[in-house]
């Protein structure tokens, strides 16, 4: 293969980074960038957090300037949806009716906000956040202040959103279906620091609040199956968000919750590879398959699928890492949740400061960890949870031992 074409279907972090990984790794064919926005890609996480705040300007979220794609000769066509394509011809079909000759064809198709999916959630004033236009549109309504800030879901987008509100000096009231935020991510004992961080701040957290619809009437509310209704002047839908699999189903790739692919990004397709949001891959630490929508996980992804496209040795061995900043708390979280998941909770550290490691243990094995307000700790975080070996739980917890020699 003199010239091989990469194509890339989406142009989110996941699908730059294969591109800029290639590059970087001396690939010398072409590279297609399809972008379903009009945007050059960005990183999602500060339309959330720092962007949000007003701490940002959006420009700061690109993954590269303008200029880089022209210099790297790196093709980016925004505004460029795909359709499906024949594995047969490795041929790409397009919004604009075109097709695209691939030689190795990776799918990014990201993923699309949840909707409430209730009566009157398409109101004007019902705002989801995942795009560069949504987190516009809702900073713009934030930071008028004094406004009353619906925020529904108590997972990771709507404590920081519900940050992001108070900090404009919103009334903000979080409606979440779990009987403590947080919880399905970092358990229950965890959650309740995030709850309580977030009650000391102002907000009024509703747990176990299931929202049946939107009224906007007169003075617009909130509906709970209940039949209370919460007035809002803005309301925040941060339910989760779906894999766009569309692409991948209509070309008869193989889904369960995501594209599954081998540990290299491969999907059931030959030449055919998955990155980012809409992937489910093979993570060997694991012994099975594990989606994860983190900004981590995109680059991760991405790398090891631009090693395999060359044809080199290539293995998804990343442990999971998200990072969140609420008010005066900054947090960081390494490892594997499923595993965590029921697992023994170690602390190092003042829980009630809010200065502190939390180790989730199984088997007496380190599987995650998390520090809050505390730093220059996730190289040892990271090695004791790769190393798998056993450790002393009391020696974990001892501030008086480093960290590192445990």
């Amino acid at each position: 293969m003199s010239n091989p074409t990469v194509v890339i279907a989406g142009a989110g972090l996941a699908g730059a980074t294969v591109a800029t990984e290639l590059r970087e790794r001396g690939f010398e064919g072409r590279i297609l960038l399809l972008g379903a926005e009009e945007h050059r890609p960005y990183i999602r996480p500060p339309l959330s957090k720092e962007y949000l705040k007003g701490d940002a300007s959006i420009d700061d979220a690109d993954v590269h300037p303008g200029h880089w794609y022209a210099e790297h000769a790196v093709e980016f066509l925004p505004g460029v949806t795909a359709g499906s394509f024949d594995p047969g011809a490795h041929e790409l079909f397009v919004s604009d009716g075109g097709r695209i000759t691939y030689d190795s064809l990776v799918l990014a198709t990201g993923a699309s906000a949840r909707p409430l999916g209730v009566p009157g959630s398409g109101h004007g004033a019902v705002f989801p956040l995942r795009t560069r236009e949504d987190a516009s549109w809702l900073r713009a309504a934030l930071e008028v202040g004094g406004r009353r800030v619906v925020v529904v879901g108590s997972g990771w987008i709507g404590l920081e959103v519900a940050a992001a509100a108070r900090g404009y000096g919103n009334e903000v009231t979080v409606l979440g279906r779990a009987a403590v935020p947080l919880s399905a991510a970092i358990g229950p004992e965890l959650g309740a620091v995030f709850e309580r961080l977030h009650r000391d701040n102002g907000v009024s957290v509703r747990n176990g609040a299931k929202v049946v619809g939107v009224d906007g009437g007169a003075e617009q509310v909130v509906v709970l199956d209940s039949g209370e209704r919460v007035p809002a002047d803005v309301v925040v839908a941060g339910v989760g968000a779906t894999p766009n699999t569309q692409v991948a189903e209509r070309s008869g790739v193989r889904l369960s919750n995501g594209v599954l692919t081998d540990k290299g990004m491969r999907t059931s397709i030959e030449d055919v590879y998955a990155v980012g949001d809409v992937a489910n891959p093979f993570l060997p630490a694991l012994g099975r398959h594990y989606r994860n929508e983190h900004w981590a996980n995109a680059i991760a992804g991405g790398t090891v699928a631009a090693h395999a496209i060359l044809g080199e040795r290539a293995s998804y061995d990343d442990i999971p890492y998200f990072y969140s900043d609420q008010y005066d708390l900054g947090m960081e979280y390494s490892g594997y949740p499923p595993l965590a998941a029921g697992s023994r909770v170690v602390y190092r550290g003042d829980v009630e400061a809010r200065e502190f490691i939390a180790f989730w243990l199984r088997n007496d094995r380190v599987v995650a960890g998390m520090n809050v307000n505390v730093w220059d700790v996730q190289d040892d975080i990271q090695r004791l949870i790769r190393g798998g070996e056993r450790v002393d739980a009391d020696r974990l917890a001892d501030q008086s031992v480093d960290l590192a020699a445990v």
